[in-house]
């Protein structure tokens, strides 16, 4: 049985957000830093559009520093390989925390959302005494901020989930920050106190949809849903049409974090066909067909029996 199934001793692959950790930390650097000086002139400022933008730069804050506790965790709980004088409860790794983070986040985005427009309807009535000159400023300031964190953060948002997580964070505040500048300017030019609040309003509706697309995915892998780019019933008809096979089971694909897609399957085959050729079809089949790059594949002989049966 010397067939060699490239079952490697590789190092499991960090997750596609790692990669980024370092520019994550520079992003929650910087927005700490200016989050302190925003608190500041919005109650100096008695600015409503203020403070939500700096309420929402308290979310990038605390979702940055999760998402970069989530990544070292799972970097530094990978799983171990047998032989490596290591064992683990978590089979898998610490992975799963990256979307535990986005999904935080999400949850952080439907927070500041919701305060914002509450205090706004709040305000709209009532129309408080605003110092616009103090808003534009650091409004400014903050998009400066935003854009740069914005960049550095593009290219990992598209790799990964949790990083896409904080990238839109970002953005969020960048429109934020533009939102505050115009209620700024108009508060200047025209007197209008009420645009403070309206803008407030127009940054919560604006997060909203987003925070409800992040985690709704965060959401779909946490309940181990198939993938959405994963037709189950195309790779199940796939995998039946290879050589010996002759019937197909207990097939499950998983997403683990960002990047990295799982599966496990039952393979039913003639008991005279040569299982290691099936094993390296099927293999091939789901990681240069459906970018599966860990699969638990499970050969059975037509003529065994059982193990279809299950107990839940």
């Amino acid at each position: 049985m010397g067939h060699d199934h490239g079952h490697g001793r590789a190092a499991v692959a960090l997750g596609s957000a790692a990669r980024h950790r370092r520019r994550l930390a520079v992003v929650l650097v910087l927005t700490a830093a200016f989050l302190v000086v925003e608190v500041v002139a919005a109650f100096a400022a008695n600015s409503l559009a203020l403070l939500s933008d700096a309420g929402h730069m308290l979310t990038d804050v605390l979702g940055l520093g999760m998402a970069l506790t989530a990544i070292e965790l799972a970097r530094r709980h990978g799983v171990r390989r047998r032989g490596e004088g290591h064992t683990t409860i978590h089979t898998y790794g610490l992975y799963r925390l990256e979307i535990i983070a986005s999904f935080c986040n999400a949850l952080l985005l439907f927070a500041v959302a919701g305060y914002v427009l509450v205090e706004a309807i709040r305000r709209i009535s009532s129309e408080p005494e605003v110092t616009g000159t103090a808003m534009l400023v650091v409004a400014v300031a903050g998009l400066a901020v935003n854009v740069v964190a914005y960049l550095v953060l593009r290219e990992g948002a598209s790799e990964s989930l949790n990083v896409e997580g904080a990238a839109l964070e970002v953005l969020a505040d960048m429109v934020g920050s533009a939102g505050v500048i115009v209620a700024a300017v108009l508060l200047q030019a025209f007197d209008w106190t009420w645009a403070d609040a309206v803008f407030g309003i127009a940054i919560g509706v604006w997060i909203l949809p987003r925070a409800w697309r992040l985690g709704g995915r965060s959401l779909r892998i946490l309940l181990q849903a198939a993938p959405a780019t994963i037709d189950l019933d195309e790779v199940a008809a796939e995998l039946g049409s290879l050589d010996g096979v002759v019937d197909v089971h207990d097939l499950h694909v998983w997403t683990l974090t960002s990047g990295m897609d799982a599966a496990s399957v039952h393979l039913v085959i003639d008991p005279s066909t040569d299982p290691h050729a099936v094993l390296d079809q099927a293999r091939e089949l789901l990681r240069n067909g459906h970018e599966i790059g860990h699969a638990t594949l499970q050969v059975e002989p037509s003529d065994h029996t059982g193990c279809d049966e299950i107990g839940w």
